[in-house]
C-alpha cells in the first residue's frame, strides 16, 4: 500500500544516520522500511486513540529491537545518536498523523536500545 500522506512520503527518514558512515546504509534501509511501514499500517488502520496508535508503535519499536543484531553484524549498534534519530522519526509519525498529544517515551516505550 503506497503513503499517501504527502508529509511522510516526501520525508527523508533516518537522514542523520544515512550521512553518518558509523551506520551501514543497508542496515538503515531496514529501519526506514519499519518507519514507512508504521505508517501503512497507521494509514490502514487509522487508530482512533493514542492506546490504538501506541499498539502499533510498540510493534515497530519492537521490530527496531530486532534490528540490533543487523547493526551489530554491520560493526555498528544503535546507540545514543541514533537512539535519538529513531525516537525523532517516531515522534514525527505521530505528529504527522494528528497525534501531537503523544507521549514520545511511550511511542517507543519497549525500546531495548
Amino acid at each position: 500500500m503506497p503513503i499517501s500522506n504527502e508529509h511522510v512520503a516526501a520525508h527523508p527518514f533516518l537522514r542523520a544516520l544515512y550521512r553518518d558512515a558509523y551506520y551501514p546504509d543497508h542496515v538503515v534501509d531496514l529501519g526506514r522500511a519499519v518507519l514507512l511501514a508504521l505508517c501503512e499500517r497507521i494509514e490502514a488502520d487509522q487508530p482512533a486513540d493514542l492506546t490504538a496508535l501506541y499498539a502499533l508503535t510498540h510493534a515497530a519499536t519492537e521490530e527496531f529491537n530486532e534490528l540490533e543484531a543487523a547493526f551489530e553484524a554491520a560493526g555498528s549498534e544503535i546507540e545514543t545518536v541514533a537512539r535519538e534519530a529513531i525516537a525523532e522519526e517516531f515522534w514525527f509519525v505521530a505528529r504527522v498523523y494528528g497525534f501531537a498529544d503523544a507521549d514520545a517515551e511511550e511511542l517507543v516505550a519497549p525500546r531495548e536500545w
